[in-house]
């Protein structure tokens, strides 16, 4: 990592779409309860703790890098990701 890279073990949200599970590698933007909101970080409240999901740090990773699978975010923080991942990279 570089910079402003995050650089430690943190939960993370997969938004690889299925057609890339055969891949070895996922597309992952990492959760954070810290930091500062910004037009392209998502707020989600996940296992009692509220933050924000850093759609401005999407990264390929290994697979073998991802631990263990902690849950699934609400139906309407998934909404919302994939409305600002479209947003981001339509233009």
């Amino acid at each position: 990592t570089k910079g402003r890279e995050i650089n430690k073990t943190r939960p993370c949200v997969v938004i690889s779409p299925n057609e890339m599970s055969a891949l070895s590698t996922v597309l992952m933007a990492p959760m954070t309860t810290k930091g500062f909101e910004f037009p392209c970080r998502i707020k989600c409240r996940f296992k009692s703790k509220s933050g924000l999901i850093l759609l401005d740090q999407i990264r390929a990773v290994d697979k073998s890098r991802l631990v263990k699978r902690l849950g699934t975010i609400s139906a309407k923080t998934q909404v919302e990701l994939c409305s600002c991942l479209q947003e981001m990279f339509e233009h």
